[in-house]
């Protein structure tokens, strides 16, 4: 392999290299204890000592060096695992190289020429390579050479990257190295003539914890096949656990769901899987998670800032997340508050100057957002106008024109998110009633409730006057934090959720809290193509549809009805069109309808992508193997706390079986999200 050159001082290192072939301006020199006359005394002395020192002599005991005549200064430029590999380098020398130094003036010139030979030779070498992208390359392609004589694992395993720490064998610590590649986990350490080696598939693993004890302080816990591996004395413990817990996490996906991990395009080339693309993902991963924004969303940035928050009459610091379609921020303390702005809806932005350490948004919320102390915000604000496609000036007010005006013409996805459908005034007679008339035909533009459960105002039992005062806290919530999708969110937000959302807000506040209003911004007139194209078709799914039609809360009047049971049938087939490899499974109709009671009949249907696709996306489909898991750990919480409980339910053989522990079933476990209303 060829080497960055370094140069290196040779004064008493000699004692550990014997020369084997000698040139000028080259010499070829073999590890002592190494190949022929190699182990024994000397061997053992020299191999703990490159181990201790992570030298790469341990596996690359062979090396070149260029030299200059009557000098003690040398620079590295190969190494070899074996004389045939250092000697194939030292021929290639000889033909391209050795034969025209003799033009050259001075050593100075020599040197400069080999060098760049040398550098020419890794930069052709790394072209189809993911190294060029690593912080240290040439450290990563000496550990690579190591990762792969020392584990003989095949030639396409792609190593991630590589920890320096101690593997704890009994009692006695084992100083080493830990590496991380795209299916396996593996640790090598050789000290005194002991040699450790583990390798571990990621797919094997049981239990990673990072777990602390009064001999292991903090350490890396892994358990395979029943036997417990620690790993400690790690520099950043913590980033090695994320992506350790990453790659195991997708090697679980690929073997329960190989055909979808083969169509991720990370995992399609193998060299693409580096440590940077993982953390970029698993950034990326987590903001969308934690915003609840489209699973294609890309972060660009996070910087620290701090927001006013009006209703606090203070300023709160947190981190301002960039992505392309939206600008969201979360307070340092998480229970403070975090907000979501889409791009869509800022109407105006003001800066203070070019820097962008201060920006303020406004929004079709009737809501301004105040930016301060904007770290690290150089060409912040010029930024954030290409994304918002204009350019950044003082006052808003063309801006606000601007926006005001292509808000009257937007289309009915952010209306009906809002109650309105003044959008339908622009149009002209004739569109207005063909496209009404297409409308009425595919899709139910109000919720079935609304339709088949009229409230009464004159008859208010106890259930309806408890409605009534959560719907007036809602509403003193909307007045002091905000009303819609750029509102402030808080704790004070969750704690409403949790006694509870009033009917006549569920719909509203379903897709606002799940995200789903900003998949079906993203995607106008998607649903209407997916119902024209899937109507009328016949596959398997559709099938099994027909027949679960009215299973469908069949107790409830809006399902009695073939208003109720078309809107229901257009929004499940036309999920199954989007989503073949799922296509129609157990309880999604129950889902379905639930939605549809309290939802626009496009709005059930993102509800639906939201929950199937982003919240509990290993729930509904054929395998439902989230809901199992799920399953099996809400009956180890019930086996564990409540025992008397669970004897009895056993003894009822209420528990479903094959199950290695009693629990409901599975068609049970999967109606609970509808049924928790």
């Amino acid at each position: 392999m060829w080497l960055k050159p370094e140069e290196m001082l040779l004064k008493n290192a000699l004692k550990l290299w014997l020369t084997e072939r000698d040139h000028k301006y080259f010499v070829l020199q073999r590890r002592r204890g190494y190949g022929e006359g190699g182990g024994g005394l000397t061997g053992l002395l020299v191999g703990t000592l490159d181990t201790v020192f992570d030298s790469t002599s341990k596996v690359a005991p062979y090396r070149i060096l260029h030299q200059i005549p009557e000098s003690q200064i040398y620079w590295s430029i190969a190494c070899g695992v074996s004389s045939e590999e250092i000697n194939k380098h030292w021929e290639w020398l000889e033909q391209n190289v050795m034969q025209i130094l003799s033009v050259f003036d001075s050593n100075e010139d020599i040197t400069s020429f080999v060098q760049g030979k040398v550098r020419g030779l890794i930069a052709e070498e790394s072209q189809n390579t993911s190294i060029k992208e690593e912080d240290d390359p040439e450290k990563f392609r000496e550990a690579l050479l190591k990762f792969d004589k020392w584990f003989g694992l095949p030639e396409q395993e792609k190593l991630v990257t590589y920890y320096s720490c101690s593997y704890w064998s009994g009692r006695v610590p084992c100083q080493g190295w830990l590496y991380l590649s795209a299916n396996f986990l593996s640790f090598y350490s050789f000290f005194l003539g002991k040699e450790v080696k583990i390798i571990i598939s990621w797919d094997e693993i049981s239990r990673l914890a990072k777990t602390t004890s009064v001999i292991l302080s903090e350490s890396i816990h892994i358990c395979s096949h029943g036997e417990d591996y620690y790993f400690t004395m790690f520099m950043h413990l913590n980033e090695t656990f994320l992506l350790m817990e990453q790659l195991a996490d997708y090697a679980v996906k690929r073997l329960f769901d190989k055909e979808t991990f083969q169509m991720d395009l990370l995992f399609s080339d193998h060299l693409q899987i580096t440590k940077r693309v993982l953390e970029n993902r698993a950034r990326t991963e987590y903001f969308t998670a934690l915003f609840r924004l489209p699973r294609e969303e890309s972060l660009d940035d996070i910087l620290d800032c701090f927001l006013w928050i009006p209703f606090c009459h203070a300023h709160a610091f947190g981190k301002m997340f960039i992505s392309d379609n939206y600008i969201c921020f979360r307070s340092q303390d998480a229970n403070h508050c975090h907000v979501i702005i889409p791009m869509r809806e800022i109407t105006g932005m003001e800066t203070s100057d070019n820097s962008g350490k201060h920006i303020c948004f406004s929004t079709r919320c009737k809501i301004t957002l105040r930016f301060t102390d904007i770290k690290e915000s150089d060409g912040l604000a010029q930024k954030l106008g290409r994304k918002l496609k204009w350019g950044t000036r003082g006052s808003t007010q063309h801006t606000l024109e601007k926006k005001e005006e292509s808000y009257q013409k937007s289309t009915q996805d952010d209306d009906t998110f809002f109650g309105h459908s003044d959008s339908l005034l622009s149009l002209t007679g004739e569109q207005h009633s063909a496209l009404l008339k297409e409308s009425n035909k595919t899709v139910n533009t109000e919720a079935l409730m609304r339709a088949f459960h009229p409230q009464d105002a004159e008859n208010l039992d106890s259930k309806m006057l408890k409605e009534k005062m959560k719907v007036q806290s809602w509403n003193i919530h909307f007045v002091e934090y905000g009303h819609g999708v750029c509102m402030f969110r808080t704790k004070k937000t969750r704690d409403l959720v949790m006694r509870g959302i009033p009917e006549v807000l569920r719909g509203e506040l379903w897709l606002l809290f799940s995200g789903a209003n900003n998949d079906m911004a993203a995607h106008p007139g998607y649903y209407t193509e997916l119902v024209e194209r899937s109507m009328g078709t016949c596959t398997l799914a559709t099938d099994e549809i027909e027949r679960d039609l009215h299973r469908s809360l069949p107790e409830h009047p809006a399902f009695q009805s073939d208003t109720g049971i078309s809107a229901l049938r257009r929004v499940l087939t036309a999920y199954a069109s989007r989503n073949p490899k799922i296509g129609y499974c157990q309880a999604m109709n129950i889902l379905t309808s639930v939605l549809l009671l309290y939802a626009k009949e496009e709005e059930a249907f993102w509800l639906l992508v939201a929950v199937c696709e982003r919240m509990l996306p290993d729930y509904f489909n054929r395998r439902i193997i989230g809901a199992l898991v799920d399953q099996a750990v809400f009956e180890e919480f019930i086996r564990s706390h409540l025992p008397q409980l669970t004897d009895h339910i056993t003894d009822m053989t209420f528990f479903f079986h094959p199950f290695p522990c009693p629990g409901s079933s599975p068609s049970s476990f999967l109606c609970c999200p509808s049924r928790a209303q």
